[in-house]
């Protein structure tokens, strides 16, 4: 039985989406209808198709008998992430051959890395790239030559916008494949550690880079449960991955098998039974609202009450964070994973993984199992976990990975301190809270931050950087009690850039016994820590919003447990301050202004911070 608060929230999206999610429906359905791509277009085009083919590709398109599969590729060789996607392309084309079928690597998308950008110029670009990896996607789609599209992305920016951009093209299957965390490094609390004490000048810069590379040593993802991670288990959870193939690590025979398993199940949808759950079918408001249940009970990325907003969107559905807040009172959180605790991905997935939890969610009402995946019409697939069969005499082609088969996942999870049932979980409630007040609204990622640190109210201390901040705790003038304000680093100030550097200095703070606390128009990502950090403050400072009129010593209070972000000065006085920024203006950029371009055309944080209207 659904839980009636899953199905209040889920009635009242689909009420509000109703318009916008007719007219998707509508021109999907109208595609659909349109002849069978390849056999509606001219000589020359299918020319510049298959001109740089084998002989035997140039057949089989010829032909257009057999199904055609567009990759979207991530790969480049300097992300760790994005490393083992090298391969795939051969890996998909060999399996297409067996089929009789064929596979193209339609286009490649930008897959950059918040954590080499952390700080630079670079970082103004990062969410903005989420907008133009969906356009990349969507330009190359628009050869319209395909049946079906494999979506090969891990990262922060890249699942999101693939998923954008794919929606333009729903009425084909479209399935999303894992590259898998990197093996565990040193434990992520040592890595904090370290990080605490460079801050603090206790380290060298040696030391540090020391502790770093013996976290990030390897290609696969970063093992910590930040946007990456966060997105595969949103895409697994939304029936966009083959069950439990998120966090199963690269260059292992079980990751080769899955990814060899998708294009089979894929191929075989198209040709045996003509055919596949469509991307705009599986994307629904109910689906989008397990999206978010999963992110709840997980303590998932902040960074997807922006993305989900905006994927969510691409499909006609309109969701905003009362909703997320609603589902987040009631929803468990079930896990323990960096920064929400001390293990990693890998623990997560040996005590038990995604099936467990979707098992735990589903069984107790919190999702939707009547929801269409890339394998069936609803999540009962997804309560299993992979394993590679044992009886290798079914190999008939050595040059393939072994295959894979789907056996229950354990009835009770295997470590209580990384999963828990529903019936025993770490909190009774959410990892993300929305709060509001007289400065706006903003989320709060309260699954990293112990329960005596939840509210604060202290004097405000007010920068336009997070290197200004930096600056004056290497002065020593951050020892007291205080609530940093950084301001103007919102979608249309900078790009909206994540300000992770904050949470070294302000960890280091908190630990020595002062109350601090963030408050910013900014992101803190997927990496959020056990400092309250009321983020994606909208509106923004330079939109208006009430974050620019505050001053040094204002007292603020953020109360994370009853939802309250208030700043403590009379509207008086803060007209008069209106008067003040009039004159002087704002602060726009630093450096080289690279997101400069942009800013008059994206939206505000919680509309999804997109830079384009979405049809």
């Amino acid at each position: 039985m659904l839980h009636p608060r899953i199905k209040e929230v889920t009635e009242r999206v689909i009420e509000r989406s109703k318009a916008s999610r007719q007219a998707y429906l509508e021109r999907m359905a109208y595609a659909k209808k349109q002849t069978r791509v390849r056999a509606g277009i001219g000589c020359g085009n299918l020319a510049h198709v298959m001109a740089a083919c084998s002989s035997s590709d140039k057949a089989r398109l010829k032909a257009d008998e057999q199904p055609n599969i567009a990759i979207i590729n991530s790969y480049n060789d300097m992300l760790s992430a994005h490393v083992p996607y090298k391969d795939y392309p051969d890996l998909i084309k060999a399996v297409a051959e067996k089929y009789d079928a064929t596979a193209q690597v339609a286009g490649g998308v930008p897959a950059m890395c918040d954590g080499v950008t952390q700080g630079r110029d670079g970082m103004e670009l990062s969410l903005f790239s989420r907008d133009v990896i969906a356009m990349s996607t969507a330009v190359a789609l628009s050869h319209d030559v395909f049946d079906g599209v494999l979506c090969l992305g891990v990262c922060d920016k890249i699942v999101p916008g693939l998923l954008i951009g794919s929606l333009s093209f729903g009425h084909l299957p479209v399935f999303f494949l894992p590259a898998g965390p990197m093996q565990s490094g040193i434990p992520n609390k040592e890595k904090a550690r370290v990080r605490q004490k460079f801050a603090q000048g206790l380290v060298s810069r040696e030391e540090l880079l020391e502790a770093e590379s013996a976290s990030y040593h390897s290609a696969g993802t970063c093992t910590f449960y930040g946007t990456a991670n966060s997105n595969q288990m949103l895409m697994e959870i939304m029936g966009l991955h083959l069950p439990g193939s998120s966090f199963i690590n690269p260059y292992t025979e079980l990751r080769d098998g899955l990814t060899a398993n998708a294009v089979e199940t894929m191929l075989q949808q198209l040709i045996d039974s003509k055919s596949a759950n469509t991307l705009g079918d599986i994307v629904s408001e109910k689906t989008v609202i397990n999206g978010l249940v999963g992110l709840l009970a997980t303590g998932g990325s902040t960074n997807h009450a922006i993305h989900l907003v905006a994927m969510a969107k691409a499909a006609g559905i309109e969701i905003n964070w009362k909703d997320m807040a609603d589902l987040s009172e009631v929803v468990p959180l079930l896990t323990r994973i960096y920064p929400n605790g001390s293990a990693d991905v890998n623990h997560f997935q040996a005590a038990g993984g995604m099936g467990f939890l979707m098992r735990e969610l589903r069984d107790a009402g919190f999702l939707h199992n009547d929801v269409k995946t890339i394998v069936s019409d609803s999540l009962d697939a997804y309560t299993k976990e992979p394993r590679i069969k044992q009886d290798l005499t079914i190999m008939t082609d050595s040059t393939l990975p072994c295959k894979v088969e789907w056996v229950d996942c354990p009835a009770t999870s295997l470590d209580a301190e990384v999963l828990r049932p529903v019936s025993d979980p770490f909190n009774k409630q959410g990892g993300l809270q929305l709060l509001t007040g007289n400065l706006g609204k903003a989320v709060i990622k309260v699954s990293a931050v112990a329960e005596q640190h939840q509210v604060v109210s202290a004097p405000a201390k007010v920068f336009s950087s997070q290197s200004a901040l930096q600056q004056a705790f290497s002065a020593g003038e951050l020892n007291q009690d205080f609530i940093a304000v950084v301001k103007e680093q919102g979608p249309k100030a900078k790009g909206m850039p994540e300000l992770h550097k904050l949470t070294p200095v302000m960890a280091t703070l908190q630990d020595q016994g002062f109350k601090v606390a963030i408050v910013t128009d900014g992101r803190m990502s997927g990496a959020s820590g056990k400092v309250p950090a009321a983020i994606h403050l909208a509106p923004e400072a330079v939109e208006g919003g009430i974050i620019a009129k505050v001053r040094d010593g204002d007292l603020i209070t953020l109360d994370a447990p009853k939802g309250v972000l208030k700043l403590h000065v009379s509207d008086e006085e803060l007209a008069k301050r209106e008067l003040e920024i009039s004159q002087t203006g704002m602060t726009y950029g630093t450096g080289r202004e690279l997101f400069a371009g942009f800013r008059n055309i994206v939206s505000s944080a919680d509309l999804g911070a997109s830079s384009f209207g979405i049809e």
